[in-house]
């Protein structure tokens, strides 16, 4: 099927659990639990033309299904893409002193000779399964959020719509530089102060140094929000943390008991979602979602542009002018 109006790709990672609870493959309770997922490869089918960046929120999320991996099955395009970007910013690393450099330059050396000869792994014809699950996206036409606090208890947003929301953290490796733009984009909209606490932690320096380029950093600050170090933050749940006991919307990768506060209720959902409810206080309606989703929707080709290092001349212009060794 074809994605809908307002899904996004992290509500297509918890419809991996929620279609295998559907299916009689996982359940929540823990006594007697079944989890089809747990020590098995996962490999996805049907998303070819993903962007490598988008293919890892898939892939990130297989820790969470107890897999020990994951694949994804991507044409090739996409991958030569996310290459040529990676070759300009190894370059780019190793002219600023990164180390260590016979490392990098092996990488490079052999993303250069991948992409002369693109070959990609393909699956068996007649591979053998431990299950087989279908996930129709035509029909999947609202979010799905994983509930307090177990990353496989996944609802729909019309089952838990409503509840009070006291923070919101939008970060993790589970996100990239257009979720925050589309945070940005939904948050610019907001008059006055936010009825809950937001916090926003890009995943890398560059994600960082771009949004405040393109001002999304003075966005977040008018709303309030508290900008983190770039990394992990709240999903460390070592480091920063949410007070006691409140209601959380995360975009981390988990939801364990007391992992980003002591007895916080934490819900696993898109950035788009976290930024909604930290502007209403509450998990919208699935109603107020879609219509609320149509200014995200309606500029999608520039909220979800990627950093192409090889397109951005700040890189470009250090990085032509490293050698790399043949090895």
């Amino acid at each position: 099927g074809e994605m809908q109006p307002g899904i996004t790709l992290r509500d297509l990672v918890h419809a991996i659990p929620y279609q295998a609870i559907q299916d009689g493959y996982l359940t929540v309770e823990k006594k007697g639990k079944k989890n089809i997922f747990s020590g098995r490869i996962l490999e996805i089918e049907g998303l070819n033309s993903l962007k490598c960046e988008q293919a890892f929120e898939l892939s990130d999320a297989s820790a969470e299904r107890s897999a020990a991996g994951c694949t994804i099955k991507l044409d090739k395009d996409p991958i030569i893409e996310y290459l040529k970007s990676n070759i300009v910013m190894l370059k780019w690393m190793i002219a600023e002193g990164y180390g260590d450099v016979r490392t990098m330059e092996r990488r490079i050396n052999k993303m250069e000779e991948w992409i002369s000869n693109p070959v990609l792994m393909e699956a068996d014809p007649n591979a053998e399964y431990a299950a087989t699950i279908e996930i129709d996206l035509n029909k999947l036409t609202e979010p799905v959020l994983c509930a307090p606090n177990d990353p496989d208890d996944a609802r729909l947003l019309s089952e838990v719509a409503g509840e009070k929301i006291d923070e919101v953290f939008i970060g993790s490796c589970m996100t990239n530089i257009g979720h925050f733009r589309a945070a940005g984009k939904l948050l610019d909209q907001q008059a006055g102060e936010l009825p809950t606490r937001l916090w926003i932690a890009p995943p890398t320096k560059m994600d960082e140094a771009q949004l405040i380029a393109e001002g999304y950093y003075s966005i977040f600050g008018k709303a309030g929000a508290r900008t983190e170090m770039p990394g992990c933050s709240l999903c460390m749940g070592n480091q920063a943390r949410v007070k006691d006991n409140v209601t959380v919307v995360s975009t981390s990768t988990r939801n364990f008991p007391n992992r980003l506060g002591t007895g916080a209720n934490v819900y696993l959902a898109s950035a788009e979602l976290a930024a909604i409810s930290a502007i209403m206080g509450r998990l919208p309606t699935k109603e107020e979602y879609a219509e609320t989703m149509k200014t995200v929707d309606a500029t999608a080709a520039d909220t979800y542009r990627y950093l192409n290092f090889n397109e951005i001349d700040s890189y470009t212009d250090i990085a032509d002018k490293v050698n790399v060794a043949k090895q």
